[in-house]
């Protein structure tokens, strides 16, 4: 198979196209992919590294305060649009698969526009702007979560879950004590989304000091563009700061908590494993969409939430110390969130691939 994957912008639509190479690899072993992203967002570092072949585009999401920006983000749709033709003309791709992010708008266009089949998967409970736009193309539209199916065309749209949670499934595990931790001491991550968050730092950076001396472990994972912000921070042995990690799903494998936003992707990744979490919606997505993904495993009893608005040092540390130190309740957690987990996502979004070659 020859493909083109289209998605930028954060790990939630990053990692999730990635695992979708990876199952079209596994399936398909002289398989050759193209990626296509922006040129100054996450993606543009990371697939190159992969050995993945990369080309950037510039472009835009809107701006609903600004008519002049929003200008500028047409023409540079209308430009994309016409690089992606001459993309996919020399490429000649069997297949354009989109996987979240404004870049997707203009490449699926063109995709439809050369008869080339399109695939688009959305992540979270609310569709984002390109992927309502791109719906109207597409020759079909994956779904991670099934209220999602009556927001697309009911022809085209099939519920497969998120690929990342046969990606954790079937990743090697990696030992908590491999990060330098200790065995018999349980272990919490807390992360902010793959970019970080300007407000959670402020409120994380109060945080930290107080995990002193806790008989249990802290990874915290600030995104690179914060981590400079946590150099005067002073940590005890029990904690450990990081700007970003590859590798995440390996040791989520060894962790007994999770402290995070509610992206589709974390969702995905803690229902496929079962792991208990205290969950921290983004308030600044489209239609609050990080709430509603946390609520439907909040009202299971799989996820506690905290608001944003909510999230203080000593409300944290009370729903952590709380959690870690019942046992009981951190395993009907557990059990309630396996209760959403899809172990097949990524080979269910295959098969639609195939067929829409066909």
């Amino acid at each position: 198979m020859r493909a083109i994957i289209v998605a930028g912008g954060t790990g939630g639509h990053i990692y999730p196209a990635i695992a979708i190479m990876n199952k079209i690899k596994e399936k398909e072993d002289s398989s050759e992919f193209l990626y296509i992203g922006t040129n100054d967002r996450m993606e543009k570092d990371i697939i190159p590294k992969m050995g993945i072949s990369f080309i950037g585009l510039d472009m835009k999401g809107l701006n609903r305060h600004s008519l002049l920006s929003n200008a500028q983000v047409l023409s540079m749709f209308f430009k994309a649009v016409s690089r992606s033709k001459k993309i996919i003309k020399d490429f000649q791709p069997d297949v354009v698969i989109g996987a979240g992010g404004y870049i997707t708008a203009p490449v699926l266009y063109a995709a439809s526009q050369c008869h080339i089949p399109t695939l688009i998967h959305e992540q979270n409970s609310i569709p984002g702007v390109s992927n309502r736009f791109i719906s109207r193309f597409a020759d079909r539209i994956c779904v991670s979560l099934p209220n999602s199916l009556s927001l697309f065309p009911k022809d085209k749209c099939v519920y497969t879950g998120n690929p990342r949670s046969e990606e954790i499934i079937k990743t090697d595990k990696m030992l908590k004590t491999d990060f330098g931790f200790v065995e018999n001491k349980k272990l919490v991550i807390i992360v902010m989304g793959s970019l970080g968050s300007t407000t959670m730092t402020e409120k994380l950076k109060e945080l930290i000091p107080s995990f002193t001396g806790k008989d249990y472990q802290v990874l915290i994972i600030t995104g690179k563009k914060y981590f400079d912000d946590y150099k005067d921070i002073s940590v005890g042995d029990n904690v450990r700061i990081v700007p970003f990690m590859d590798n995440l799903i390996q040791l989520m494998k060894d962790t007994d908590l999770m402290v995070s936003r509610a992206g589709a992707s974390t969702i995905a990744e803690i229902t496929a494993i079962g792991l208990p979490a205290i969950l921290v919606p983004s308030p600044y997505v489209t239609a609050n969409h990080q709430f509603k993904n946390a609520k439907e495993l909040s009202d299971a009893g799989a996820c506690v939430i905290v608001e944003e608005k909510d999230f203080s040092k000593d409300v944290i540390l009370n729903e952590i110390d709380s959690l870690i130190h019942d046992s009981l309740k951190m395993a009907e957690m557990s059990r309630c969130s396996k209760k959403f987990g899809i172990s097949d996502s990524s080979t269910r979004i295959y098969e639609e691939i195939r067929k829409i070659i066909r």
